[in-house]
């Protein structure tokens, strides 16, 4: 493992990813733990390594882990996306066969095999690189995941484009993003563009082979309970985790329950 930055102090590595030389913000948790699992973090469509807050290095201590977040291209601090660079439909596929494998080349981490932890895009994301890698993951662990578009998906996201366009939401992410408006339309465009009505990956959620924790909330804005249900008939090793009270972002509504989880689906996969 890259040990070159400091405990907890995010850093920049450069990464040739997607056909060109980007750099992405990470941030090690716990990096002295060696011999430990590796939890990587995931994060949502809006999301950042300052996003997080602090909730991944209580993850990591519940699990006695070592974590990685890390702000994908266009997020946080890493290299911003240019406002006219549209995000292919495909573009979760991409993550999940270009850009997290060359992140992980660069660190150093080719050989590990790391449980996932990804929260909405980040849960799709998981999903795909899980069934397009399988020997190189050891488990993986989604919080409101998609797995197909729903109608309740969609009038979330308009919803989000209103929000942005009357409130002060853009100022609030800007501590968040160097290019906060690229973050924004990049992510809302694709998903209300006509096309992306068709996108599913259950193909490739029944090909996944390593233990699978699926989280969501009864009150999840963003996509009904099928998502997660769905996963469980594709992948039968799936064990699900429904929590009351909770709305698309589990983490955060119910962090001490999330952590408690994921904590004890790892503790399984020994």
């Amino acid at each position: 493992m890259n040990n070159t930055a400091s405990t907890d102090v995010p850093f920049l590595v450069p990464v040739h990813s997607m056909g060109r030389d980007i750099v992405i913000e990470c941030q090690w948790i716990a990096p002295e733990k060696a011999d430990k699992d590796l939890i990587v973090f995931l994060h949502e469509g809006l999301g950042s390594i300052s996003m997080w807050r602090d909730w991944p290095a209580s993850v990591c201590a519940a699990a006695d882990c070592r974590g990685l977040v890390f702000s994908r291209y266009g997020y946080g601090q890493s290299t911003p996306r240019p406002m006219d660079e549209k995000r292919p439909i495909t573009y979760l596929h991409v993550q999940a066969n270009e850009a997290l494998p060359a992140l992980f080349t660069a660190l150093g981490l080719e050989h590990e095999r790391p449980v996932l932890f990804g929260h909405s895009d980040g849960g799709s994301i998981a999903l795909l690189y899980a069934a397009m890698f399988p020997d190189r993951v050891k488990g993986i662990a989604v919080a409101a995941p998609h797995i197909f578009v729903e109608d309740i998906t969609i009038e979330g996201i308009e919803q989000a484009r209103d929000i942005y366009l009357s409130t002060d939401l853009a100022k609030k992410l800007e501590r968040h993003h160097q290019d906060v408006d690229s973050v924004f339309w990049s992510w809302n465009e694709v998903w209300l563009d006509p096309e992306f009505r068709l996108w599913n990956i259950e193909a490739e959620v029944s090909q996944i082979q390593c233990p699978i924790l699926a989280i969501q909330g009864e009150n999840d804005e963003y996509g009904t309970l099928e998502q997660i249900r769905g996963i469980k008939r594709l992948a039968d090793q799936t064990e699900l985790c429904v929590l009351p009270h909770c709305g698309h972002s589990p983490h955060r509504d119910q962090p001490a329950a999330v952590a408690t989880a994921v904590a004890n689906f790892i503790a399984k996969l020994d």
